[in-house]
């Protein structure tokens, strides 16, 4: 016989801290309410939840995958980006590296895989490199830094764009490594860039750490290269030919 304590709906209840119903449970347990009540609360708080994660994402204008032209690439492995949407990487603390030049959909990836994870119920932060590395450099010692560090050590899934954008300092490089070693066997980090690790010196070039980061990051990685030029360019030279034929079209009318 089951118990009030071993019934689903009620531990559904408890789950959802109805203290109310759950002290009067006895009196309400079968009424034909209770389990609509329950099931609205869930959604309701469920929906809630993903918008809280999805604002502290931080992502914004993000073209679905849908969109993403694969044959523009002159290299991209499209199956092993299709396996990492399956999301096993995060179950295993493996971070992802996206290597190519600028405009080659780096960017694109990295922020649908954070939208996806959002949407399976994990947390994740999208941030530039820059911002971030500014954000932690801004601080003013220990005790400063360690709240936003927490912040960004502390989702499922972070993903560090555009990685090699800019050159920095040799913090810049140690602050990185301290995300990054905090995330280690942990969670996962995503970072685009655009430079091969043979050229990280040149983006932290007098940092003496870059080798112990580069090792950090890539002990347990997925390393995705795409190879192309870049699709913005493309599309603003199909958005020049466009307005040439129309002008060319009234003209000859």
């Amino acid at each position: 016989m089951t118990t009030n304590h071993d019934d689903p709906l009620r531990r559904r209840a408890a789950a959802l801290g109805l203290h109310g119903v759950l002290t009067h449970w006895h009196t309400h347990a079968r009424e034909p309410w209770l389990q609509r009540l329950i099931e609205i609360e869930e959604v309701e708080r469920k929906r809630r939840n993903y918008e809280r994660r999805l604002r502290d994402a931080q992502l914004s204008a993000i073209k679905p995958l849908a969109e993403f032209d694969w044959k523009h690439p002159k290299k991209i492995d499209q199956g092993h980006i299709q396996e990492l949407f399956q999301l096993h990487f995060l179950r295993d603390a493996t971070n992802v590296v996206f290597i190519g030049p600028n405009g080659v959909g780096k960017t694109m990836l990295a922020q649908n895989l954070a939208l996806h994870a959002l949407g399976l119920g994990h947390t994740a932060r999208f941030v530039s490199a820059s911002a971030m590395l500014t954000d932690l450099a801004s601080q003013d010692g220990a005790l400063a830094l360690k709240r936003p560090l927490h912040r960004f050590a502390k989702p499922e899934l972070l993903v560090v764009d555009e990685v090699g954008d800019l050159s920095y300092s040799d913090r810049s490089a140690d602050l990185l490594f301290e995300v990054l070693n905090q995330r280690y066997g942990r969670v996962s980090t995503v970072v685009t860039t655009n430079r091969p690790f043979s050229e990280w010196s040149a983006i932290f070039p007098n940092a003496t750490c870059v080798g112990t980061l580069v090792d950090r990051l890539c002990h347990h990685a997925e390393i995705v290269e795409i190879a192309g030029d870049s699709y913005r360019l493309k599309e603003a030279k199909d958005r020049r030919s466009r307005r040439s034929q129309r002008a060319n079209t009234v003209a000859a009318e």
